[in-house]
């Protein structure tokens, strides 16, 4: 991984950082390499099971680098949308702890995370329309199907920011902490979902997130589809018999 990317594991949670608090974490070519090849380790681990997204320094994110555009780099990589994840999310889940700002391409990187956890002063926006620009980096895609259609419009179309408390309120933000316990909040909620059989956290993942693009009939028959190897694993017997036992399962992954 490059400096501007830390990346450590906590037992089944790979914690990634954005380690640019000089410019408040704005994300460049190397931030975007850095998150895409961290979330590729996460993907191909068996022993890693959530992903917790952060930022160095007080900030998440303040979003893209300006001087970095300037010269030529690009925050996103081909194919997968900004850092990697915005357009190709990991099949495992990302929480987003945050302090300080998440702005513009930093809201869209919390936005391509599942749970949020953020420090009551923590501050939300997406200014682009402000500079006559969209935020096409899933902002304006992914924002809709977070908060209601209003709130989300009203944060597009003001380009106002959004505080942390009414951020939760509206059902973006899942838990507060204080300030500076934010990363510490989210390795906890990690730390509950990495306990559950993995096979399922992904599949329950793959259904929630799709389910929005399917009619009724289709939600049913893709769901089974999606389950059916799940019931059939080695790991749901495993959870079975923990049950049964009163005993912690051991998950397998297969």
């Amino acid at each position: 991984m490059s400096d501007e990317v830390r990346v450590e594991r906590r037992g089944a949670v790979q914690v990634i950082t954005i380690n640019r608090p000089q410019v408040k974490n704005a994300i460049d070519g190397a931030v975007a390499r850095g998150v895409a090849a961290a979330v590729d380790e996460l993907e191909a681990s068996d022993e890693l099971r959530v992903g917790v997204l952060t930022g160095a320094g007080g900030t998440f994110s303040a979003g893209m680098d300006m001087k970095a555009w300037l010269r030529g780099e690009s925050p996103r990589i081909e194919g997968r949308g900004l850092c990697g994840i915005t357009k190709t999310p990991p099949r495992k889940p990302l929480v987003a702890a945050v302090e300080g700002w998440a702005l513009a391409g930093g809201f869209e990187l919390l936005l391509a995370c599942d749970l949020v956890v953020a420090a009551r002063t923590a501050r939300f926006g997406v200014p682009e329309v402000k500079r006559s620009l969209v935020a096409a980096g899933g902002a304006a895609l992914l924002l809709p199907r977070r908060v209601p259609y209003a709130v989300a419009l009203e944060l597009l179309l003001t380009g106002e920011p959004l505080a942390a408390r009414r951020a939760a309120e509206v059902g973006l933000v899942n838990r507060l902490t204080d300030e500076g316990d934010a990363l510490d909040g989210a390795l906890r909620l990690a730390e509950t979902v990495a306990a559950n059989g993995p096979l399922a956290v992904a599949a329950t993942k793959r259904i929630a997130r799709a389910t929005v693009d399917w009619t009724w009939e289709e939600g049913w028959r893709e769901q089974e589809a999606i389950t059916d190897p799940v019931f059939a694993s080695d790991d749901a017997k495993e959870g079975a018999t923990a049950f049964a036992e009163k005993r912690s399962p051991v998950w397998r992954g297969r």
